[in-house]
């Protein structure tokens, strides 16, 4: 389970460090995402969730006549998305919980995220706010992972290292809207209609490059579950830590690439 705070806090520090590192593992979910959500020029957009902003500055630079706001719960992760926005004038990004924001004069046409919805402390809550501050017909379109099962980057990740395995339907948290029928649930007592689920299987890129063993080990170690489990280690367990890492890692090698199996819901609804 990942908390507001911690998002506040170390979590949202290491992602902002390694925003490309976190970009490129889900780069072919992003792609598939963006064509979900679509032009949007002309109209006005809210990233939820937008951590160092990836699908709010590939829509600014697609439509230039769109107003698109990014909120995240991390200073350390807007920060980050608004030096990446520099050179772009349709796009901002804003520390806040999504939650709860109330923005004065913005009304989005169009709300979307890439995995950003799944740490909500109160789903229904949290979504019936983003409803009431959305046009009417307003679009929803965002990802979150299927089933644990089916992500073994996750899985196996958890048993080698002897974590706690991931729970599904427990918000908040990585798998927390894993099951179709929860999310919908949830959606449909915040009032959103419409709602239709995509499965999406793409590659979970861990490491690439000359060594992309030791690539992954190391995304391994500064995102995710594993990574605060590594730090806790004295030197000799995190040496034997790493090397069964390895072992595991070049089993998933592929020629200059480590890459796992990843599966994903995309999710539409309107409001």
């Amino acid at each position: 389970m990942t908390t507001g705070s911690e998002w506040r806090q170390q979590v949202g520090r290491s992602w902002a460090d390694n925003y490309r590192l976190t970009d490129r593992a889900f780069s072919g979910l992003t792609e598939r995402l963006l064509g979900r959500i679509g032009g949007c020029d002309g109209k006005a957009g809210l990233d939820i969730g937008c951590g160092a902003g990836e699908l709010s500055l590939a829509l600014a630079r697609g439509n230039p006549q769109s107003r698109l706001v990014g909120v995240d719960v991390s200073a350390d992760l807007v920060a980050a998305a608004r030096l990446r926005s520099e050179a772009l004038e349709n796009v901002s990004f804003v520390e806040a919980d999504a939650a709860h924001w109330k923005p004065n004069d913005f009304a989005p046409d169009v709300l979307y995220s890439r995995h950003g919805v799944m740490f909500f402390d109160v789903p229904v809550m949290a979504f019936a706010n983003l409803r009431q501050i959305a046009q009417p017909g307003a679009r929803l379109v965002f990802s979150c992972f299927r089933s644990a099962s089916l992500n073994p980057w996750a899985t196996e990740l958890a048993r080698l290292l002897e974590l706690p395995q991931v729970g599904e339907g427990i918000a908040p948290g990585p798998f927390a809207f894993a099951d179709q029928s929860y999310v919908r649930g949830i959606l449909d007592n915040a009032g959103w209609r419409s709602i239709a689920f995509e499965e999406v299987d793409f590659a979970y890129v861990a490491g690439a490059g000359e060594d992309p063993v030791g690539d992954a080990l190391q995304f391994f170690g500064r995102i995710g579950p594993a990574a605060p489990a590594m730090r806790a280690l004295d030197d000799s367990g995190r040496k034997r830590a790493e090397d069964w890492l390895r072992t595991w890692l070049e089993d998933h090698r592929s020629g200059n690439l480590v890459a796992f199996e990843a599966a994903a819901w995309i999710v539409t609804a309107h409001a």
